[in-house]
């Protein structure tokens, strides 16, 4: 069973992001405060969770959270200051949108970078340990699967509708038989061959 939250003296946003090792298509970051007495059985690290769970969960923390925002950031924006730096910005972004604001934040994995004067500690899978951190990893990632899915129909040659714009083999295989789509992140895919754009 999860733990709420990492500590009980500040209100708390946990914060996680989907899309880190993709090579197209936004990441997104999500941050959420929720109840004092929430719980529900089938809240775990969004990874180990079925697609069909974590679509349940994710009305379940839209309707009960306190407060939760989703932020993505282009691969565009990730071309220009690099994954890790684009994680950072984006859960400090929609941390920004949370209404109430937090005190503190609980970040998934082992450092953080931040403009935002907010105290905050990171925890390595975070997601498999707090609830807040979970359930933004639900909303990460159910929010980034929806946008592929949708690009998917613009390029089906890429089959994001699967493999989500994740590094398969056969999305680099329509990678060098089709060239990059203006979705693509041109610094994770400078090894591949052909590489034109539409």
């Amino acid at each position: 069973m999860l733990e709420l939250c990492s500590q009980y003296d500040l209100l708390e946003a946990g914060c996680d992001e989907a899309g880190r090792g993709c090579l197209a298509g936004p990441v997104f970051a999500a941050a959420v405060i929720l109840p004092p007495d929430f719980h529900h059985p089938l809240l775990n690290d969004s990874k180990q969770m079925t697609e069909r769970s974590r679509e349940l969960l994710r009305g379940v923390i839209e309707r009960e959270a306190v407060a939760w925002a989703v932020q993505p950031l282009s691969a565009e924006r990730i071309d220009e200051i690099n994954i890790l730096n684009a994680s950072f910005e984006a859960m400090s972004l929609a941390a920004t949108q949370l209404n109430p604001a937090p005190q503190f934040l609980a970040i998934d994995g082992n450092r953080f970078r931040t403009k935002l004067d907010l105290p905050y500690a990171c925890f390595v899978k975070g997601d498999a340990r707090f609830a807040n951190i979970a359930a933004a990893s639900v909303l990460a990632k159910t929010y980034r699967d929806e946008y592929m899915c949708r690009i998917d129909e613009e390029y089906p040659c890429y089959n994001w509708k699967r493999n989500k714009g994740y590094p398969t083999s056969d999305h680099r295989q329509a990678i060098r038989e089709h060239g990059l789509s203006p979705y693509h992140r041109k610094s994770f895919n400078c090894g591949i061959e052909q590489l034109k754009l539409f």
